[in-house]
């Protein structure tokens, strides 16, 4: 189930399967640096797009006339000739400079959409490859720009052709992030039950371009208030997001990822992650950490590290709702093979990603904090040496495994078992290390 993705639901020339982990992992980078920085994160599907071969083009800057021109060809003539200017415009559209000069002549953006809205499947495929270059724009007023083509990018999305469908979302979610005027645009026209409607499709391509497009409006400053509580929680979005989060031979890696980072949004929202709790998603989230524990156990090549990080958020985060006995969450949580699955996860972490081990310490804080079991469970599966070795890993990590533990129930814990002989000299290690700490 975690090996990488084999096949793909449409022919291309170029390693369309390395090309999407390699941006799934420059995804994760980029997620790190927004939260740290602020930074808005995009898509790119140029190298997803078969390129065409041995024509030897290098793209230029297209000055005004030159624009003009192509947009010119692209309307008039035979089909080929018209795609071929599309896709000299296009390629032109990669450099910043052509983009500028695109959106401030007049009429441009007008027959781009006239183009995006014709009969003719490749040409409307070129167009949206236009916009999507335009869309991928550090700029915002080029973002703006592109408003009299999202209501066409939302339509199409019911589309029969799953790769234009992939080419949309992409488009939207790029759009969606940079600008609030497109957002305030595509929210009253529907992009939610779009959304809703798009997550039932059978291709995975869809699907996990659909998980970026959703998780750049969860991401709007507006959502917590706006977009989560009156559209997202009233739509069907949660519920198939944790059916796709379900374990089981269906779950497909690049599309957990997206959802669990969705989710993980609308958790940290804290509008109402009890519902989230009563759909079931601490139940959902806790085996697929048994399920991803399982995996680093057969096989260190598993791509789950880009999973690991939302789906500890998420669990770490549901734990804290102050409804969570009310509502049943803990008792789905109670199982000890939860805690062993975490040990198990931080061991792999502490050899291949020492950066999510504070991840994986937060959420045994959350699970021992006020559970007098699962501290239990940390010395009845002899668990108290594996978590003092995390210590010299870094001071974040030696404060939190000083804490994880010790704090509230865990003291007491630690004393019904001080007389254990077998226990005895972890158990005053670990109090050690807290009085030092």
């Amino acid at each position: 189930m975690w090996s990488r993705r084999q096949g793909r639901l449409r022919p291309v020339v170029c390693g369309v399967e390395e090309l999407r982990r390699r941006r799934r992992e420059r995804e994760a980078v980029l997620r790190k640096a927004r939260r740290e920085q602020q930074l808005v994160s995009k898509r790119l599907l140029r190298d997803d797009a078969p390129e065409e071969a041995g024509e030897g083009c290098v793209s230029a800057i297209l000055g005004e006339t030159e624009v003009q021109q192509l947009l010119r060809q692209a309307q008039r003539g035979t089909e080929e000739k018209r795609e071929r200017a599309l896709v000299s415009l296009r390629r032109g559209l990669q450099h910043p400079e052509t983009q500028q000069t695109f959106i401030q002549l007049e009429g441009s953006m007008r027959t781009l959409v006239g183009l995006l809205t014709s009969n003719q499947a490749q040409l409307q495929l070129e167009a949206a490859r236009c916009l999507h270059e335009l869309s991928h724009s550090e700029q915002s007023t080029v973002a703006e720009a592109c408003l009299p083509a999202t209501s066409y990018l939302l339509t199409y999305l019911s589309s029969h052709s799953s790769d234009f469908i992939e080419l949309c979302l992409y488009t939207l979610g790029n759009l969606i992030v940079e600008s609030e005027a497109v957002r305030r645009q595509l929210l009253p026209q529907g992009i939610v039950p779009a959304l809703a409607a798009c997550i039932q499709s059978p291709h995975v391509a869809v699907l996990e371009a659909l998980g970026f497009a959703l998780s750049q409006l969860l991401q709007a400053k507006e959502a917590p208030e706006k977009i989560i509580p009156s559209s997202i929680l009233a739509s069907t979005l949660p519920q198939h997001m944790l059916q796709l989060l379900q374990p089981g031979p269906k779950l497909n890696p690049g599309v957990a990822v997206e959802f669990a980072w969705c989710l993980h949004y609308i958790i940290c929202s804290q509008v109402s992650n009890s519902l989230l709790i009563v759909h079931g998603a601490l139940s959902t989230l806790g085996l697929l950490l048994l399920d991803m524990a399982e995996a680093v156990q057969r096989t260190e090549d598993t791509g789950l590290e880009l999973l690991a990080c939302p789906v500890l958020r998420c669990v770490s985060n549901l734990l804290t709702e102050a409804e969570m006995e009310t509502v049943g969450g803990q008792m789905q949580l109670r199982d000890e093979r939860v805690v062993a699955a975490l040990f198990i996860l931080l061991q792999f972490f502490f050899q291949k990603q020492p950066s999510l081990l504070p991840e994986g310490l937060w959420l045994l804080n959350n699970l021992t904090a006020n559970s007098p079991s699962f501290c239990t469970s940390l010395l009845s599966l002899d668990l108290i040496e594996p978590l003092l070795q995390l210590l010299p890993v870094s001071n974040v990590v030696s404060v939190m495994a000083v804490q994880v533990f010790l704090q509230q129930s865990g003291l007491q814990a630690l004393e019904k078992h001080h007389e254990e002989a077998q226990l005895q000299d972890r158990v005053y290690a670990l109090q050690q290390t807290a009085l030092q700490g």
